[in-house]
Formats: structure tokens, C-alpha cells, sequence
């Protein structure tokens, strides 16, 4: 009676003593465990480093103040309830920004990387607009749009659309002519050629662009926070650095750096679950 139990229990065990086994025989700086703790090391030791050095009294405190003195900080903004305000319109616009930045820049790709005439027409002026300072554009669309949430989120979008436009663009262009031909040889033409053939052919570069491009909507979200904002981690920056508050200068750079790594680890995940679907 008890045979069957005691070999339920063995089955059972057998796939998680295999995954624990193909764990333990990849090579050590393959383990997710070694990347996460190697990960850390240099954060960490930075910040020891930061607290020696302002314990110390090497540095002025009011021009680096302590880990301390910024968790202090962070807890009086927590404390008004300023703190989750800032993150999350931050985070809204870059989210908003990033998205119509991401699909106008993949609707640009498609046509510069499919049709030489669009190759011709668009490249050399995209170009030319993409080495435009993002702070170049700030005055401009405060002028046209206001101060407002259109002038900041078309800011941002203007940031993601030009890593996505790059990669994938070039990408397309590489695209194995046979594989083309196969699919029109199948019926398949314009939208539909695009979707089931030229699309995923280019998935890891698509992907590479997003990441990229989702780097460049939190950069140029503090060149539209810093002009025109009276809310979020870019104002408090700019605010905080008229105020002479050191501490929530360091805080909001922090976040910025915690909310960056946050939507690119999202990005990853994404990134894997488009190629398990697609190669």
C-alpha cells in the first residue's frame, strides 16, 4: 500500500531534481543566481564607499549628503504623499511617450526599410532631425502645445521613435530576400506579408529598439520635466536644485535609475516571451 505513494512522490520529485541538476551543471557565470548577487556588488559597494566617505567627513554634508540623509528624505515626501505622485505621473508619461513613439517609429521603419522611394523621401530628412538636442525641441513645443501634458508626452514620444525607426529600418532592410519571395509566393502582400514574414524575421532587433528606445523616454522625460512641470522626478530635480536640497537631488536620480532598470527588466521579460512565440 505504500508503494504507490512512496513512487507518486518519486515522480514527482523527478523533474525538480533534474532542473536542480541542469542548474547546477551550467557554467558558473551563466546562473541567474551569480548575475543577480554580481549584479548587486557594485551597488552596494558604492554605497558603503558613500556612507564611509560622508561619515567620514571628507565630503560636506551639503554638498553629498549621506544614504541616510536621502532615505530621510524620501520618507518626508512619502510622508506628504509627494513621493507616489511624482512616480507615478513620471511613469505615466514616459509609459504614454514610449508607446506612441514606439508605433509611429515602427510605421516609419516599415516604409523606409520595404519601399526604396520611402527610403529616398524620409531617411535623409529623419536624419538630420534625429541629431536635434532633445532640448532643442522644448521651446518649440511649448509654444506650439502649452505647458502642458501634449508637450511633455510628444517630447518623450520624440525620444523613442528614433531607436525603434533606426533598428528596425536596417533590420528590414536585411530581411532574406527568399523568405520574401516564399511568402509572396503564397498570396501574401502588404500588411499581410509585413505581419507573417518581414515581422518576425526582425523580432530581435525589434526588440533591441524598444529597450533602447525605452532608455531614451526616461532620458528625455527629465529634458521635459526640467521646462514647463510643476509635477514629477525631472520638476523635482529642477526644484530641488534651486532649493539647494542636495539630498532629494540624489533621491530623484536614484528613482530614476530604480524606474529605468524596473521597465527595461519588463522589456526582457517581454523580450523573451516574443521570442519563444516567434523563433
Amino acid at each position: 500500500m505504500t508503494s504507490q505513494p512512496n513512487a507518486a512522490a518519486v515522480g514527482g520529485d523527478a523533474p525538480a531534481a533534474a532542473a536542480r541538476a541542469d542548474a547546477a551543471a551550467r557554467p558558473f557565470w551563466t546562473r541567474r543566481s551569480t548575475r543577480i548577487l554580481g549584479g548587486l556588488l557594485l551597488p552596494v559597494l558604492v554605497i558603503l564607499v558613500w556612507h564611509l566617505v560622508t561619515a567620514g567627513g571628507l565630503v560636506p554634508a551639503y554638498r553629498l549628503p549621506g544614504p541616510f540623509a536621502v532615505v530621510q528624505a524620501a520618507g518626508q515626501l512619502l510622508e506628504n504623499g509627494d513621493l507616489g505622485l511624482h512616480i507615478a505621473i513620471s511613469t505615466q508619461r514616459v509609459v504614454i511617450g514610449f508607446l506612441a513613439g514606439a508605433v509611429i517609429g515602427l510605421a516609419a521603419a516599415s516604409i523606409v526599410g520595404l519601399s526604396r522611394l520611402g527610403d529616398i523621401l524620409l531617411s535623409p530628412t529623419l536624419v538630420a532631425l534625429r541629431a536635434v538636442p532633445s532640448l532643442a525641441w522644448v521651446p518649440l513645443l511649448i509654444l506650439w502645445l502649452r505647458i502642458g501634458e501634449e508637450s511633455k508626452i510628444t517630447l518623450i514620444a520624440i525620444g523613442a521613435f528614433f531607436p525603434v525607426y533606426t533598428t528596425v529600418a536596417a533590420a528590414l532592410r536585411r530581411v532574406d530576400p527568399h523568405l520574401v519571395e516564399a511568402g509572396r509566393s503564397f498570396g501574401l502582400r502588404g500588411w499581410s506579408l509585413l505581419r507573417t514574414i518581414q515581422l518576425p524575421a526582425v523580432v530581435p532587433s525589434l526588440v533591441s529598439g524598444l529597450r533602447l528606445a525605452m532608455a531614451q523616454a526616461w532620458l528625455f522625460l527629465v529634458a521635459a520635466e526640467l521646462l514647463g512641470a510643476s509635477m514629477g522626478l525631472g520638476w523635482l530635480l529642477s526644484d530641488s536644485g534651486t532649493t539647494g536640497r542636495v539630498d532629494r537631488i540624489l533621491l530623484a536620480i536614484v528613482l530614476l535609475a530604480l524606474l529605468g532598470t524596473l521597465t527595461n527588466a519588463l522589456l526582457v521579460l517581454f523580450e523573451r516571451a516574443v521570442l519563444r512565440r516567434w523563433l
